[in-house]
């Protein structure tokens, strides 16, 4: 789905079954549930960012929570695709919500100032180890509270990922990226040594549904 070359309707049709693939995992919830936990109140909006947002299903669903809880959010989501950045901005119009998407290279450039809260899903098992260790000591010397959700390389996480793909989407991309997605991933004990390396003391990494870990942290 990196591929530039691949066409805008089979994009949109792979961002679409990531969507539902997200929405089974809880990716939403259980971050959300990080931003309640590690959030203390701050002096206006909370201010919430998903680094390499994709199709922008996290930004929307983590909006929706914040409304539901009559609280005061600002939700933005960054990604480096064009492709899914209209895709995302055609999603928040159609379902009403304000939020802001805008194109960001998270490896390259710094984060605009001001958010409380940075999440980031599915991203990390793109990156080489180096890479890894660079982005999350990027987010570390952003100063916000932080949680990594990504997928754990485990036998288990290959079925589960080989029946889901096969289930939930028809897209052929979707289908042959899943597969190729676990076997990218890191191990548990792989993903606690990228937080060392990367200065995340004291972070706390959970294994959680279906196969995934979730990385939480804080300064101290």
């Amino acid at each position: 789905m990196d591929a530039p070359e691949l066409p805008r309707d089979r994009h949109a049709r792979a961002l679409d079954g990531l969507s539902r693939i997200n929405a089974l995992s809880l990716t939403a919830g259980r971050i959300w549930a990080q931003v309640r936990r590690l959030t203390p109140p701050v002096s206006g909006p909370l201010r919430i960012l998903d680094v390499a947002c994709g199709g922008g299903d996290v930004v929307l669903a983590l909006k929706r929570h914040g409304e539901k809880e009559d609280l005061r959010v600002e939700v933005s989501g960054c990604d480096r695709s064009p492709v899914a950045l209209e895709y995302a901005r055609a999603r928040a119009a159609k379902q009403g919500l304000e939020v802001e998407f805008f194109q960001h290279d998270a490896l390259r450039e710094s984060l605009p100032p001001g958010f409380h809260f940075i999440c980031s899903s599915l991203f990390l098992h793109h990156l080489s180890e180096d890479e890894a260790v660079a982005f999350l000591g990027r987010l570390k010397d952003y100063g916000a509270r932080l949680c990594v959700q990504d997928l754990l390389r485990t036998r288990m996480g290959y079925a589960l990922a080989w029946i889901t793909v096969r289930t939930v989407t028809r897209s052929p991309v979707v289908r042959v990226d899943g597969i190729r997605s676990v076997l990218a991933a890191y191990s548990l004990h792989e993903v606690e040594s990228l937080a060392r390396k990367a200065g995340l003391r004291g972070a706390r990494i959970r294994r959680c549904w279906p196969q995934r870990f979730s990385l939480a942290w804080e300064a101290a």
